[in-house]
């Protein structure tokens, strides 16, 4: 009997292996893939900007765009560093507390991620032509479930933008329109531009 718990251990070992392993190796590809698609922005990038969007009664600190991340400060530092050298965003010091910076989008931020937002649309299309709404659905739930490995909940980005950044809403529902017409288009077969 101890011999069938011993399979099922080496089992369970090899598929966190591969687990890991194929995450790894999808998030590898999926970056290098989708630089064809954007121009302005890395996907790095694009995700430190919508974290600053989406932190809605905190700071965007960096300590608090790494957290909502779910990396490192340095990491997020050396990102902002670069996303301010290109005129995307600014620092200033919080008020609050003297040894943290705060982070806010400029207007060529704004345009530049817009301008993102549209671009990586056909690359999301593409890459997930292969799955269903439901195994969407389905790979959604368990990677949020895989992320709390270690007790720690995700802090998504599903809910609603923080109000501070000054976007006007009517413009994006038009824009979000417009995406969704698009990427329906590519995932059933077509091009963006029929």
């Amino acid at each position: 009997m101890n011999n069938i718990k011993d399979i099922d251990n080496y089992r369970e070992i090899f598929l966190t292996q591969q687990i890991y392993a194929t995450i790894f190796s999808l998030t590898n590809k999926m970056q290098a893939k989708e630089a064809k698609y954007l121009h302005k922005l890395t996907s790095r990038q694009i995700m430190a900007i919508i974290a600053i969007y989406h932190l809605r009664n905190e700071e965007p600190t960096l300590n608090n765009i790494a957290k909502k991340l779910g990396t490192t400060k340095q990491s997020v530092k050396q990102i902002i560093t670069i996303l301010e050298k290109k005129g995307y965003v600014v620092t200033t010091p919080s008020k609050s507390d003297k040894r943290a910076v705060n982070v806010t989008v400029t207007e060529e931020g704004q345009q530049a991620i817009t301008e993102a937002g549209k671009e990586s649309i056909c690359f999301f299309a593409e890459f997930s032509r292969t799955l269903t709404k439901e195994e969407m659905e389905i790979l959604w739930i368990l990677l949020k479930k895989l992320y709390r490995f270690d007790g720690e909940e995700m802090d998504g980005f599903e809910e609603d933008i923080d109000g501070r950044v000054g976007i006007d809403e009517k413009q994006i529902e038009r824009e979000a329109r417009e995406m969704a017409e698009v990427f329906g288009r590519i995932r059933n077969g077509g091009n963006k531009n029929e």
